[in-house]
């Protein structure tokens, strides 16, 4: 499963790689039916102040999303709460919730298993990491018709080290993901441009905001592209790309179970304090050894 020289060319000149048939269909689908199985056992009014959004004036003040970093917790769809601030009865419960995070590769052992596997480990190793750790998961689910766009971003926005980037997006796809149901669009390049802005708590315990810091840089000349994988593929991009997704507006679900590492200390690199995600005091973030 080594990386080839072609693929590690692809991916310092681009900014990304796919990589065909990463997770096994057995994977996937155990992946799915998991996911299933905590669904069946969420009850959606526990989540009713969890509304997920994306865009320039996301602003966060909800301590359930704050406090979610070392927790699996479900957020729900824009649609999902009435104007009445309650859960909509005529939709299905498999179909409210927008995403599932942020601790799945820790607290449920089949996300832990794929997320901590050789294969992982050894891509990652393959791309020049040291002391990975693992802050971060989340379970997308792109619902049928009503499944929102997400706005052009780089991860290391919300992942942020210091003295450098080093945040790292391994995007697996759990049903093909196509220009109808809302498939990823990279822009080739973006990785060598610098951090545009840092979604950055403003003191201790406040309410996290976006920061602009490089809003003024010349980015590349290049224009976005789709990247249209089937179930299975693993699509890999660091975290200064920029990226997004279209609404999904076919009849067509698109899951991804997507894993977020960083360096760790024992390669010099800090976890920024002005990060959203943050664990409790004196607990470290799980490190990936398979």
């Amino acid at each position: 499963m080594s990386l080839s020289p072609q693929e590690l060319a692809s991916f310092n000149d681009n900014g990304f790689l796919v990589r065909k048939a990463f997770a096994t269909a057995e994977e996937v689908q155990e992946m799915k039916e998991e996911m299933a199985k905590l669904l069946e056992g969420w009850d959606p009014e526990d989540s009713v102040d969890s509304v997920f959004t994306t865009g320039r004036d996301q602003h966060v003040n909800n301590e359930y999303f704050l406090g979610s970093a070392d927790h699996i917790r479900f957020f729900l769809e824009p649609g999902a709460v009435n104007e009445n601030g309650k859960i909509r009865s005529d939709i299905p419960k498999s179909e409210l919730v927008n995403k599932v995070g942020h601790s799945l590769h820790v607290d449920d052992p089949v996300f832990h298993k794929y997320s901590n596997s050789r294969k992982v480990l050894e891509m990652v190793r393959d791309l020049g990491y040291q002391d990975p750790v693992l802050p971060q998961s989340m379970y997308i689910f792109k619902q049928p018709l009503i499944g929102g766009a997400v706005t052009s971003h780089q991860d290391s926005s919300f992942l942020h080290t210091t003295p450098r980037q080093t945040c790292l997006g391994m995007w697996l796809a759990l049903d093909p993901a196509t220009l109808e149901n809302g498939c990823l669009w990279v822009r080739p390049g973006s990785h060598k441009e610098p951090l545009r802005r840092l979604f950055a708590r403003t003191h201790e315990g406040g309410d996290p905001h976006f920061k602009d810091i490089n809003m003024d840089s010349k980015g590349s000349n290049r224009r976005f592209i789709p990247v249209e994988v089937d179930a299975g593929d693993l699509v890999v991009f660091p975290g200064t790309v920029d990226h997004l997704s279209l609404p999904n507006t076919s009849p067509k679900q698109r899951h991804t179970y997507q894993l977020h590492l960083v360096e760790g200390p024992e390669a010099g690199i800090t976890w920024s304090k002005e990060n959203w995600l943050q664990y409790p005091a004196g607990k470290p973030f799980p490190s990936l050894k398979a």
